[in-house]
């Protein structure tokens, strides 16, 4: 019996790993650090040294003077851990070819390292280095103001006075650069006292200082362009280099009366000399002007005595004008100064002085001469049809708001001079035609010289309306008669454009007269002459006046004389079916010819009833007439009206006659038919 054979167990494999070695020891090193070194996002790392951030950053920016600076420093170096090979003995044939088993080794991370500290001290300025560097501005101060040759270039005055604001020295740096700046400024403007007498002259001096001082604190302003924004800006009502030096040159003018009040003299003269003609230095006057503007003394120093001394000279020269002038010439001596005024405020003076200068002008020119004005001068142009001197003073008067003044004037022109032709008995022949005339010349000068103010308009309507109706009636019968010459036939050499435009002007006048009843009455009996008579120049035009009064009136005032128009036509009607009819072809008288119109009652004026013994054809012509008309229109009654009534008589007279027998004759054949109207 056999056993199973057991193998003996094998021997484990084994291996012994040596501990990892531990870190070296701290030790002290001497590192030499370089005069400039570049940044880097994480830490220093160089032949086993290892810097943080803020350590690298120390010493790069560290107050380093000249070339390197040795630093001692405490270093912590750690070694990489090696791994040692081991080897496991043999324990068969199998284990000589396996490998050698190492632990894994922890890589070396910035964990693991101390970090660098480095110690640095404060930098330290030079001794003496504000005093120093303060001497070197103060002389090229000093020579900026005396147009001397600079000892250094600018640039590097600028970084002087960039290092002391730098080392927080600006306060001290303001205050010098102001006390230097001032020493100057007093000893330039105290040079100017007892100059030449010459007020051209030394205004010549006073522009020549200030365009000197600008120029030299423009430089001095660059030069301390850091003191400007590094100290300045943060400081509260702490104004710039460049407005110190304007506050400190406007100090000393100030201080000295003398050289203010001469100069502030010199520009009112000069002033003075172009009102009067005279030709001046403009330039020197601008920029003397932009002077006091720019220290701020324009408005106290300038502007308040120039306003005074405007009034004073304007004042004189409009009362000695108007003494010695004409109105339309003073009017436009008026226009130009104001005109002058406003181009001398856009070439030198400030806008801001325009209003005033403009109000002071006026005032003298024209506000206190306004009823003087328009006393010597407003009917004069009003009968010369001056349009153009008439708007001018509109245009002026309305400037000074003198417009009621203007009204009222006008309204009395018009009552005045329409008011001896109205009450003149002996003119009423031409008062329509003067009243035409005089309302088309008002209304040219209310457009042209009254730019068709709605005010002026009401004023010449209420006088105009005063006016017609100074004689009550009397202007309504005018109108009336006026408009039947001109509808009636006969009146030649007038279009029917210009009948059109007549009747248009006529009705204007109709609008103002107060008693339209009478005109309607006046003008109805017109109009039956003109109809019945045949005498008409147009009866489009008589339609047109009709339709102009219904439109003014309305269709009550016109609805007779429309009904007189409707009558008309009818009996031409009538008159055409009665020669067609059998009475008139086997009744009728030879030898005459009769139309008769048929007239309705109440649309035509009233006329007394006149027997008239007419001669036996007409009897018989009428009565002929009368027995169709009654046929046609049954309940209707006849009224023979025989005072509108007319004929034509025509007779022949030998050649040889003379005329007096024509008058004879024809005074013989009136005779005889008494009563009857012979054209």
């Amino acid at each position: 019996m056999s056993h199973p054979h057991a193998s003996a167990p094998k021997r484990p494999f084994s291996s012994s790993s040596p501990s990892p070695a531990s870190p070296a020891p701290p030790h002290m090193k001497k590192a030499k650090l370089p005069a400039s070194s570049s940044s880097s996002a994480g830490p220093t790392e160089k032949s086993g040294l290892h810097l943080d951030p803020a350590a690298a950053a120390a010493v790069r920016g560290g107050g380093r003077t000249n070339g390197e600076e040795d630093v001692d420093m405490l270093l912590a170096d750690q070694d990489e851990l090696r791994a040692p090979n081991a080897s496991a003995p043999g324990g068969g044939t199998a284990n000589l070819f396996r490998k050698k088993a190492t632990l894994p080794q922890p890589p070396a991370t910035a964990a693991t390292r101390k970090p660098l500290r480095i110690k640095i001290g404060q930098p330290k300025l030079p001794k003496n280095f504000e005093e120093d560097t303060w001497a070197i501005l103060k002389d090229a101060i000093t020579a900026i103001f005396l147009k001397q040759k600079l000892s250094c270039d600018v640039e590097k005055l600028y970084q002087a006075a960039g290092d002391l604001c730098l080392h927080k020295l600006g306060a001290n740096l303001y205050e010098r650069v102001k006390k230097e700046c001032e020493i100057h400024i007093s000893a330039k403007i105290s040079a100017l006292v007892g100059q030449s007498p010459d007020l051209v002259v030394f205004l010549s001096l006073v522009q020549r200082t200030w365009q000197d001082f600008c120029d030299q604190m423009l430089i001095i302003r660059g030069i301390a362009l850091l003191l400007d924004v590094k100290y300045v800006k943060n400081v509260a009502n702490l104004c710039s280099v460049w407005d110190m030096g304007l506050q400190l040159f406007r100090k000393h003018i100030s201080l000295s009366p003398e050289i203010e009040h001469k100069t502030v003299t010199g520009l009112l003269r000069l002033i003075e000399s172009e009102r009067l003609g005279e030709a001046i230095d403009k330039t020197l006057l601008s920029h003397l002007l932009k002077m006091f503007t720019d220290l701020g003394m324009y408005s106290e120093t300038f502007e308040k005595p120039f306003l005074e001394c405007t009034s004073e000279f304007y004042a004189t020269e409009g009362v000695k004008y108007l003494q010695q002038s004409d109105i339309p010439d003073y009017l436009r001596h008026a226009e130009s100064r104001l005109q002058e005024e406003h181009d001398r405020c856009i070439l030198y003076l400030e806008a801001n002085t325009r209003k005033p200068l403009i109000a002071t002008t006026e005032k003298q020119l024209l506000q206190r001469h306004t009823s003087a004005i328009i006393e010597k001068g407003f009917t004069v142009l009003m009968e010369a049809n001056r349009v153009t001197d008439l708007s001018r003073m509109y245009t002026l008067f309305q400037r000074v708001d003198a417009i009621e003044m203007l009204k009222q004037a006008l309204s009395l022109y018009i009552r005045g001079t329409g008011q001896g032709i109205i009450m003149d008995e002996e003119k009423d022949k031409d008062l329509v035609p003067f009243l035409l005339e005089f309302k088309a010349s008002l209304d040219k000068i209310l457009e042209e010289s009254f730019a068709k103010n709605e005010a002026f308009s009401n004023t010449i309507k209420e006088s105009f309306e005063h006016l017609i109706n100074l004689r009550q009636n009397r202007p309504a019968e005018l109108i009336a008669k006026f408009l039947d010459e001109k509808l009636r036939a006969g009146n030649k050499g007038t279009s029917e454009e210009e009948l059109e435009g007549i009747l248009d002007k006529v009705l204007v006048l109709f609008r103002f007269i107060q008693g339209k009843d009478v005109f309607e009455a006046f003008y109805k009996k017109d109009l039956a002459k003109r109809l019945l008579l045949g005498k008409s120049a147009s009866i489009d035009a008589e339609k047109s006046m009709i339709t102009k009064l219904k439109t003014e009136c309305g269709s009550q005032f016109t609805n007779k004389l429309e009904g007189m128009f409707k009558d008309i036509e009818l009996s031409k009607e009538i008159n055409d079916s009665f020669k067609q009819s059998s009475q008139a072809r086997t009744k009728l008288p030879t030898g005459i010819e009769m139309s008769v119109h048929v007239l309705t009652t109440g649309y035509w004026p009233t006329y007394p009833p006149m027997d008239v013994k007419l001669p036996h054809e007409l009897n018989v012509y009428q009565d002929i007439f009368k027995e169709f008309y009654l046929s046609k229109y049954s309940g209707r009654r006849l009224m023979w009206q025989n005072s509108l009534g007319h004929c034509v008589l025509k007779v022949e007279f030998p050649k040889e006659c003379s005329p007096d027998v024509v008058q004879r004759c024809s005074k013989a054949k009136l005779c005889r038919h008494k009563g009857v109207d012979w054209y």
